[in-house]
């Protein structure tokens, strides 16, 4: 009879261990997607999905039929614009928050638990209040206006004499008061961890609040700061019951998962579809090659 050593032992265990998690990732995770690749190489539609295969014809024609879309490079810019600005403002919310909320005060649990509503709150309500908050004829925000202005379905208006795109900045606006508690809850953990006596130096050194913030408390939120960056960029980055909710990707806010979901749904085009996804996939993937990248430098250096 063979004799395991100690060694074969655990790796067997190891292995026992991680096999559940892996065969969800498998199904869950790795076969859809290579059902999705498989889909974008050929030409199939809601009709004939049932003959698509793994030894169907492949061909590269949805790919240069959705690169050519006029639409597409425009929805491309609109998600980076979102994804970025979304991305940046509830960050600098979630900071200036969890500053305020720092320090002890009579009702701040109360505070800290009703600032966690956006993000707990069903989309479909949040997203239905925001609408009728903004509706041109009986919202609540038009009547301090002196014109009605439509929200979610003008496209451009004019601000101080520019041309501002209005639905766009009005959905990037939700995203940032919807998303603004992640980052709360992870940089006032940070900032409660983070010892008092460094504070307490630079104010016997005769520091100014924002020479405390800037060379003090900042150095020490860098690192939290900068994973929210890459996960509420993923997140953003391939939103899409936000926007679809509020404008439906019409008055200029149509994002590539927007469009994905007028082909698969409008054109019944699965192969367009699934082609589009794995193109918005690839930009992501490069634009986070680039950023750990700049972010591993950076660290480097410091």
């Amino acid at each position: 009879m063979k004799v395991r050593t100690l060694r074969q032992q655990e790796a067997r265990a190891g292995l026992a261990l991680i096999s559940p998690t892996l065969i969800i990732t498998l199904v869950v995770v790795v076969v859809p997607l290579l059902w999705a690749i498989m889909l974008a190489f050929q030409d199939v539609r809601l009709i004939n999905i049932r003959r698509a295969g793994l030894f169907g014809n492949y061909t590269l024609e949805n790919f240069t039929y959705v690169l050519a879309e006029p639409g597409f490079w425009g929805s491309l810019v609109n998600t980076l614009v979102y994804t970025i600005a979304g991305t940046a403002l509830s960050i600098v919310i979630g900071l200036v928050a969890a500053l305020a909320l720092r320090d002890r005060f009579p009702g701040r649990t109360v505070i800290r638990a009703s600032i966690l509503v956006p993000y707990i709150a069903p989309v479909v309500a949040v997203a239905f209040l925001w609408e009728v908050m903004l509706n041109p004829q009986f919202g609540i925000v038009n009547t301090w206006l002196a014109e009605p202005v439509a929200f979610l379905t003008q496209a451009k208006g004019t601000f101080l004499g520019m041309d501002v795109p209005v639905a766009l900045i009005t959905v990037i606006l939700f995203e940032a008061w919807r998303y603004f508690p992640f980052a709360f809850l992870f940089i006032l953990a940070r900032l409660q961890a983070m010892p008092h006596e460094l504070e307490e130096a630079a104010t016997v050194d005769g520091a100014t609040p924002t020479q405390k913030f800037r060379y003090v408390v900042m150095p020490q939120l860098w690192r939290i700061v900068a994973l929210l960056s890459v996960l509420r960029f993923v997140f953003t980055f391939t939103k899409f019951d936000d926007v679809y909710l509020l404008t439906g990707g019409g008055a200029g806010t149509e994002v590539v998962s927007v469009r994905v979901y007028n082909f698969l749904t409008a054109r019944d085009d699965i192969g367009a579809s699934a082609a589009q996804a794995i193109v918005l996939a690839l930009v992501l993937v490069v634009f986070l090659i680039v950023y750990l990248r700049s972010f591993g430098s950076a660290d480097e250096q410091r």
